[in-house]
C-alpha cells in the first residue's frame, strides 16, 4: 500500500474513486436517485475540484491504482474521504483520517470539522469524532441527511 500526497494530475482518477465509492453504497441506505445526484458532484460542483486543486490531501494506491483518498479544504475541514467499494471496511479510511489529523496538528490547528454521510459518520465516530448535529441538504433537488462533526486535535 502506497500513501502519497495528491497532485492536480490525480484529479480524473480521484473522480473515478469518488464515483465508484458512491455507486457501491447499499440502496437500503441511499436510493439510486440519491447515488446519481451525489456522484454527479464530481463533475458538477466546483467545490469538488477546489478541494483537490487548492486543498491538501493524500491518497492510497495499490500497484499504482488509486483506491482511496481524502482532502482538507479549507484547511480546518475534511472535505472529501472516499474509498473504492471493494476496498471499503479495511482500515484505509481511518489511515487517511489519521494522516489528515496529523497534518493539521503540525500546522497548529486545534480542531477539524466535516460533514459525514450516513455511511462515513460511523467511521468518524470510531476515530473519536463527535457529532455536532444531524442536518438535511439538497443536492440536485434530492434530499440527503448527513452529520456535521468535529474533533479536537489540540496537542496537550
Amino acid at each position: 500500500m502506497n500513501l502519497r500526497q495528491i497532485t492536480i494530475k490525480d484529479q480524473l482518477e480521484l473522480k473515478k474513486v469518488y464515483f465508484d465509492s458512491i455507486q457501491s453504497l447499499d440502496e437500503k441506505i441511499y436510493s439510486r436517485e440519491q447515488k446519481r445526484a451525489w456522484s454527479s458532484q464530481a463533475w458538477n460542483n466546483p467545490s469538488f475540484s477546489d478541494s483537490i486543486t487548492q486543498g491538501k490531501g493524500w491518497l492510497l494506491s495499490e500497484e499504482s491504482i488509486i483506491i482511496a483518498f481524502a482532502t482538507r479544504y479549507p484547511k480546518n475541514k475534511i472535505a472529501l474521504l472516499y474509498c473504492k467499494g471493494k476496498f471499503q471496511r479495511k482500515g484505509f479510511g481511518s489511515k487517511l483520517i489519521t494522516k489528515l489529523e496529523d497534518d493539521a496538528k503540525k500546522e497548529g490547528l486545534n480542531s477539524l470539522l466535516t460533514e459525514a454521510s450516513l455511511i462515513s459518520y460511523k467511521l468518524f465516530l470510531k476515530n473519536q469524532w463527535e457529532i455536532i448535529r444531524k442536518e438535511k441538504v439538497i443536492i440536485n433537488n434530492i434530499f440527503f441527511e448527513r452529520y456535521k462533526m468535529t474533533k479536537n486535535i489540540k496537542i496537550n
